[in-house]
């Protein structure tokens, strides 16, 4: 679907050309130029910050809405239709850091300048979000309509009778969601409001913030003279972090308040072309040791749980304390054949980086497994030099990609070889495209041999590629595993996502977490119930509910590198400035989802669901609608007096357009057992010869149901002439009849919305 966007962004950037701008602005701005050649690839065409594009089927619309051209007569319609770009008229953007979240606001103003006044078109707009990205929102403000997204539940959709089409909403990539506006006037003006929340990278206690706000120079207008306001707003919130300091900004900001833990920037300036570079932002929590507390926050008024709200950060420290404990780690590897190409490709490199991490004194394995499994070593080996070597050499021509995928047995494998494990922690890193039938089963069996391990149980870390493995069956491993859960939805991101959780997984900084206040508490949720191990690689967040009073003091304890005890003080504090159930949403929605589809609960699915509806976060048991509301103008006019009639703007009841479904699914066991790969699960729309075909095929089957060739021979040999003429009119008819149910699919795919 991405290649399908960028070709029809590259066609409307041709078809803009057509515009004619006058002699005055010509100079002003210069019709968008192609990119170089050793640029021209598929993500230069991609939004790179928040865009709108007209949807142009006949190019004969093309014009200036304020000064047509009259060009000549264009035959022929785009087929798929051409997207130009829109011109920018003002955006400002507005950032809410909240510990380790980020909620972005930016609020613009389009106008479509590349329509006729007198024509119409459809409007589409691309979000592109930054780390973990999660649309929130879109509000679109016009003359004469208004439209908002917002989720409804699953039974509550049955009741929407217009369905959008696929490419009218989605994601065009996992980070970029997409939404079209339907039937939009040449030289309207387009107030959108986006919203959307994204994490905050970690690293080497330094916590940095990227937004995609850089636009490209066509979407500037033409003309010099109107002034072009941009406005970047920041405000920072550490939390329960001292001694934060500012490290870097992408743009001039200017400080209007800092107090403790919590600062604010602006920018305004009048720019003569938009932002040509991401918003980018950086701040370092000051601590040479572990670093933690508490906060606590009472629940709003409509919030459909009305138990208090807690959550617990603890930081790793400064590097410079870095001691990370001795490892035994087993990389669990699927090479079905799903996996062949890029994706194994790939998962070799991020192993063989993770191997070159590994001290001499740790060991590590591999276990590769399709139908079959192939060790590395029957037992773990120490990361010498030469171990890795081997191991790098056998990764590259012992694996042999082929079969389907059988996960129990070498997990089962990974487990025993691990549950000896002395004076260290031991470490799995399970790697799969593919979802498999007795996923519970594993849960289950897993976590019956972790409950029953030593003190240091093997920690599972679970990796997914592609849409068609089960997510929440490896985040619901992971979470029993005491691990860490990643994964990559496009094939580019696979290895980078992957040595992400690699790093995280062998920088453990304190194992066997525990919070000695929660046995206390009359009613409480933990958020993961099995709190995994804190890493050198970020904070761990900690989260529920309770009911009852918290204790003034909470003690965090755990094993650190030497195997001797930890305990810590965790300072409590009352979340006055902070959205506790925004900022903890999107967490608890997905260790929710996993704890739903294990449990096979229908309670917790109803939770999810309003939580989700709640928070405007998307989940698997909501849907996201479209509403576009009719405004009403009523003047009123006083008596008597000569006054400027007053307008007062209502709305008609709201329309509902049921959009395509946005969440990742619970995996597809038909694509794993077919062997089908990660990236290539777009379903592109059928050709006119397929449709054609697929009918009268389908036709022709639905006669033969009813009779056969033999029979309808010697009934016709037996008829008079007025008989066959009869039936013969019949055939025609019921063939007329074929015909235009064939043109439907053609002509009108998907136009129920319309």
């Amino acid at each position: 679907m991405a290649e399908e966007f960028a070709k029809a962004v590259e066609d409307g950037l041709k078809l803009a050309k057509r515009i004619y701008l006058g002699k005055d602005r010509e100079a002003a701005v210069a019709p968008p130029k192609p990119p170089p050649p050793m640029e021209r690839s598929l993500d230069w065409y991609l939004p790179s910050a928040p865009m709108v594009y007209a949807v142009i089927s006949d190019p004969r619309i093309v014009d200036n809405p304020d000064m047509p051209s009259y060009q000549p007569h264009v035959h022929g319609r785009c087929d798929p239709p051409a997207l130009i770009p829109l011109q920018m008229k003002g955006v400002d953007l507005v950032v809410d850091c909240f510990a380790d979240t980020a909620f972005i606001q930016v609020c613009g103003t389009w106008r479509v300048h590349c329509v006729m006044g007198s024509r119409y078109c459809d409007c589409r707009i691309a979000v592109p979000m930054g780390d973990q990205g999660s649309i929130l929102g879109v509000e679109v403000d016009l003359p004469r309509k208004s439209y908002s997204t917002e989720l409804i539940g699953v039974e509550e959709c049955k009741g929407v009778e217009k369905i959008a089409r696929p490419e009218d909403g989605g994601f065009l990539k996992p980070h970029i969601f997409t939404l079209t506006i339907p039937q939009i006037d040449g030289g309207t003006n387009i107030s959108i409001k986006l919203r959307w929340s994204q994490k905050l990278s970690y690293n080497e206690g330094q916590f940095s913030l990227n937004v995609p706000f850089s636009f490209p120079e066509y979407v500037t207008p033409p003309i010099k003279k109107i002034s072009k306001k941009e406005k970047i707003k920041l405000n920072v919130n550490s939390g329960i972090a001292t001694g934060i300091l500012c490290k870097a900004t992408s743009h001039p900001l200017k400080e209007i308040r800092r107090q403790a833990g919590l600062f604010s920037f602006s920018y305004e300036a009048d720019v003569l072309t938009w932002s040509n570079t991401d918003f980018s932002f950086s701040y370092s929590v000051s601590s040479d040791n572990i670093l933690g507390g508490v906060l606590l926050q009472s629940p709003s008024l409509n919030d459909y749980d009305q138990r208090d709200m807690f959550c617990i950060y603890l930081f790793p420290g400064s590097q410079k304390s870095k001691k990370v404990f001795r490892k035994e780690v087993i990389f669990v590897v699927d090479v079905s054949e799903s996996m062949q190409g890029s994706p194994l490709e790939s998962t070799k490199n991020a192993i063989s980086g993770a191997l070159s991490r590994l001290s001499p004194e740790d060991s590590f394995n591999i276990i590769a497994f399709s139908s079959e499994t192939f060790l590395f070593s029957t037992s773990t080996e120490l990361a010498s030099k030469e171990a890795i070597e081997r191991a790098n050499e056998w990764i590259t021509t012992k694996c042999i990609v082929g079969g389907g995928t059988n996960m129990f047995i070498p997990l089962e494998k990974a487990v025993e070889m691990l549950s000896n494990t002395r004076g260290s922690i031991p470490i799995i890193f399970l790697v799969t495209d593919g979802a498999v039938e007795d996923e519970r089963n594993i849960c289950d069996q897993m976590k019956k041999r972790l409950t029953n391990g030593g003190s240091l149980c093997p920690r599972i870390h679970t990796f997914g590629i592609g849409s068609f493995c089960n997510h929440y069956f490896l985040r619901m491993l992971a979470m029993i595993g005491r691990g860490e859960y990643g994964a990559a939805y496009d094939l580019d991101s696979i290895e980078v996502q992957m040595q992400k959780l690699f790093r995280k997984g062998l920088s453990t900084a304190l194992a066997n977490i525990t919070m000695d206040a929660f046995d206390n508490l009359e009613q409480i949720e933990v958020y993961p119930s099995c709190i995994p191990d804190l890493s050198f690689e970020g904070p761990l967040t900690i989260c529920g509910r309770y009911q009852g009073t918290f204790p003034e003091t909470l003690k965090a304890k755990g094993i650190l590198r030497d195997l001797s005890s930890f305990i810590m003080d965790l300072k409590i504090e009352h979340a006055k400035d902070i959205p506790l159930d925004r900022v903890l949403a999107r967490q608890q929605i997905d260790l929710l989802t996993a704890q739903a589809w294990f449990s096979e609960n229908k309670q917790l699915e109803e939770k999810v669901a309003k939580l989700s509806i709640q928070t405007c976060n998307i989940s698997e048991y909501t849907r996201m609608v479209l509403l576009e509301k009719n405004k009403i103008d009523k003047s009123t006019v006083s008596s008597g007096a000569r006054t400027k009639p007053h307008k007062i703007v209502d709305f008609e009841v709201p329309k509902r357009i049921l959009l395509q479904s946005l969440s990742v699914g619970f995996g597809d066991l038909v694509a794993t057992a077919e062997n089908i790969r990660p990236g290539i699960e777009e379903q592109k729309p059928p050709e006119v010869a397929e449709i054609i075909l697929k009918a009268t095929s389908d036709c022709c089957g639905r006669m033969c149901n009813h009779c056969c060739c033999m029979c309808c021979i010697q009934c016709c040999s037996k008829m008079n002439n007025q008989c066959v003429a009869t039936l013969t009119q019949l055939f025609t008819a019921m063939a007329c009849f074929g015909c235009l149910d064939c043109c439907v699919q053609i002509c009108c795919p998907g136009q129920n919305a319309r």
